[in-house]
């Protein structure tokens, strides 16, 4: 069977830049959320699940657009659906745990497409030799979650495996939520001249992670801000329907996130270095790691792109919401060098925030 499916595919023939030619085989990098996930999701995902919707022109633009949830129209209801997997190492970590990041998640990827986040689904992928004990308190946590962000668990699935071959859990959580009318949110929309916000502080999570792994331990407590972000956005519908661009920067930090956008709506983007919400417990973990704050992942934040009309009004609304006391400006939207995020650094310099290949912190959700 394995070597039937290596004969039939020619890598040579993927139109994919490098490094996805000279990685035959799956690293950790291609699950960071950097170049290496977006090379395999552009270069061999896509190609592949279009040519089976080749007579579905509404579910392909869903796949292209790449945002956080597919929209979909279904007999005159618009809906928001998104799938994430989970494996997050330890399962248990300050502020949350593998249970309540994957409800977290998906609502979240729900909200970042203006939706009302409904139900979800929850698959786990259980190993053999799991204390009950854990998956108790993680079933518990997630349903915990859910309550929470007003959504609810309504359907399942379990496996187990062979013992050393599951690092304890993974989950999957697939969700469905409703998108008001008048509600246009996606990747592919911003426009120059418009402003981005962030939500809070960033770099939380992913050093989170790092001071319970490996035997780090770091001057102060970090913990994760894991949270259900699909309130403050309705918070933020309030005050305008018009938001262009949402999405909740996990994998690959803010830089990714804003990477991403500038890609698919091909401007480009400029940020203030300065400007950028960074704790000083994360920042002194980050310099003792040699690590960048803008590349680690949040969990409870999102990155917004409005037009500049709504940016000051908008942002105090955000302000007035718990998980949003922090947000703050971060940069402008700009019609130069499509495709490329720079920063204007704290020496007034400019530097340029790429993608970055692989992952800085793998397994960190």
């Amino acid at each position: 069977m394995g070597d039937e499916v290596t004969t039939c595919i020619d890598v040579s023939s993927w139109s994919c830049p490098l490094p996805l030619r000279d990685c035959p085989h799956i690293v950790m990098g291609h699950g960071g959320g950097g170049k290496l996930s977006a090379d395999l999701v552009e270069h061999l995902f896509l190609p592949a699940f279009h040519r089976q919707e080749s007579d579905c022109s509404e579910q392909s633009d869903s796949l292209s657009t790449l945002g956080d949830a597919a929209t979909l129209r279904v007999q005159g209801t618009r809906l928001a659906f998104s799938t994430d997997s989970f494996v997050v190492r330890p399962l248990f970590f300050p502020g949350g745990d593998i249970g309540k990041l994957a409800v977290h998640g998906t609502v979240n990827d729900l909200a970042m497409m203006g939706a009302r986040p409904l139900y979800l689904s929850t698959g786990f992928i259980l190993e053999e030799g799991l204390p009950l004990a854990q998956l108790s308190a993680i079933a518990d946590s997630m349903g915990c979650a859910a309550h929470a962000s007003g959504v609810k668990l309504v359907t399942g699935d379990t496996k187990v495996v062979d013992k050393g071959h599951g690092d304890g859990v993974y989950i999957n959580t697939s969700g469905i939520g409703l998108i008001p009318e008048g509600v246009e949110i996606n990747p592919m929309r911003a426009r120059p001249g418009d402003v981005v916000l962030i939500s809070g502080k960033i770099g939380v999570h992913g050093m989170a992670i790092m001071s319970v792994r490996d035997g780090l331990a770091f001057d102060a407590m970090i913990e994760s801000d894991t949270a259900p972000l699909n309130g403050l956005v309705q918070a933020m519908l309030d005050v305008s329907k018009d938001i262009h661009v949402l999405r909740d920067p996990t994998r690959g930090g803010v830089a990714s996130t804003l990477n991403e956008i500038a890609k698919a709506s091909r401007v480009g983007i400029v940020i203030d270095e300065a400007a950028l919400p960074v704790p000083a417990p994360v920042r002194a973990a980050c310099e003792l790691l040699g690590m960048d704050p803008i590349y680690v992942a949040n969990e409870g934040k999102l990155v917004a792109i409005v037009p500049p009309e709504s940016a000051e009004p908008m942002l105090e609304r955000m302000r007035s919401h718990p998980l949003g006391t922090h947000a703050a400006i971060i940069g402008q939207v700009s019609d130069q060098h499509p495709g490329i995020v720079a920063a204007r650094t704290r020496l007034g310099t400019a530097r340029v925030v790429p993608m970055q290949i692989g992952e800085q912190l793998p397994r960190i959700c």
